[in-house]
C-alpha cells in the first residue's frame, strides 16, 4: 500500500513539473498572441524605434562630415601663412574650394556671404565706380549670411524633433498597451470566476511587454536627441562665430568708406 502510495504521488509531481515546464511563459509568444489593441501598440512602437535608429545613424554621419569638413574650411580660411591680406583675390580663391565642403555649414555660410558680396560690389562699381552707402551694403551682407546661418541650423535640426517626440509619447503609448492588458485580464478573472495565476499572468506579462517596448524606443532616443542638440548647438556657435568675423573682414578691406 506505502509503495503504491509513493508511487502515485511521484507520478503526480512529475506531471506537475512537466505541466509547470510547458506553461512556462514566453515573451515571444505573449507578443505574438497579443490582443489586437496590444499588437497595434507593439507594432507602433517598434515602427517608431526603427525610424530612431535610422535617423540616429544619418546624423551621426551627417554631423561628422560636418564637423570635418568645417574644420577644413576654417584651416583654409585662416591660413597663418597669408596673415591679414584680404584681397579680392584671396575670397576668390576660398570660393573655388567650396566644391570639396558642400557639407559644411559654416562653408555655406561663407557661400551666401561671398555672393551676397560680390552682388553689392559689382552694383557699386556699375554705379559710381567707388564704394557706395557703408550701412546699407553691409546691412545686405549681414542679412545674407543671417539667412544662411538658419537656413543651415534647420537642416541640420532636420528628423532631430522626431527623436524628441519619440522620447516623450513611447512610454504613454506602452502604457496605454499595458492598461490595456491588465484591464483585459481584469475582464477574464470576472468572466471565468478564477483568480489563479493561470488566469491572470498572461494577460500581466502581455501588458508589461508593452511598457518594457515603449521604454526601449524612448530611452535612445532621448540621449541621442540630447547629443545631437549639443553637436549642432556647437556647430551654430561656429556659424556665428565666423559670420561676425567674416562681416568685420568685409568692413575693413572690401566696404570702408
Amino acid at each position: 500500500m506505502h509503495k503504491v502510495f509513493f508511487t502515485n504521488l511521484v507520478t503526480l509531481q512529475a506531471t506537475a513539473q512537466s505541466a509547470q515546464q510547458g506553461q512556462k511563459l514566453n515573451p515571444w509568444e505573449l507578443a505574438l498572441n497579443a490582443s489586437p489593441v496590444v499588437m497595434a501598440v507593439l507594432i507602433t512602437l517598434i515602427v517608431m524605434s526603427v525610424i530612431c535608429w535610422f535617423i540616429i545613424g544619418a546624423k551621426l554621419v551627417r554631423l561628422q562630415q560636418a564637423t570635418r569638413e568645417s574644420a577644413d574650411f576654417l584651416d583654409e580660411f585662416w591660413n597663418p601663412e597669408l596673415g591679414n591680406r584680404w584681397t579680392t583675390e584671396r575670397i576668390e580663391e576660398i570660393y573655388g574650394i567650396l566644391h570639396r565642403m558642400r557639407r559644411s555649414p559654416v562653408a555655406n555660410v561663407f557661400r551666401a556671404g561671398y555672393v551676397e558680396l560680390a552682388r553689392v560690389l559689382g552694383s557699386i562699381q556699375s554705379s559710381s565706380g567707388k564704394n557706395g552707402h557703408y550701412t546699407g551694403d553691409i546691412d545686405n551682407v549681414a542679412r545674407a549670411l543671417s539667412r544662411a546661418i538658419k537656413s543651415e541650423s534647420t537642416n541640420l535640426q532636420n528628423m532631430v524633433p522626431f527623436l524628441a517626440t519619440t522620447g516623450s509619447t513611447a512610454p504613454f503609448v506602452g502604457l496605454f498597451g499595458t492598461v490595456w492588458g491588465i484591464m483585459n485580464s481584469f475582464i477574464n478573472i470576472g468572466s471565468q470566476r478564477n483568480a489563479s495565476l493561470d488566469v491572470v499572468a498572461p494577460g500581466i506579462a502581455e501588458a508589461l511587454i508593452a511598457t518594457a517596448i515603449g521604454l526601449v524606443a524612448a530611452i535612445p532616443a532621448v540621449m541621442a536627441y540630447n547629443y545631437f542638440i549639443r553637436r549642432i548647438s556647437v556647430l551654430e556657435g561656429e556659424m556665428e562665430s565666423f559670420s561676425n568675423d567674416y562681416l568685420n573682414i568685409v568692413r575693413r578691406h572690401f566696404l570702408t568708406r
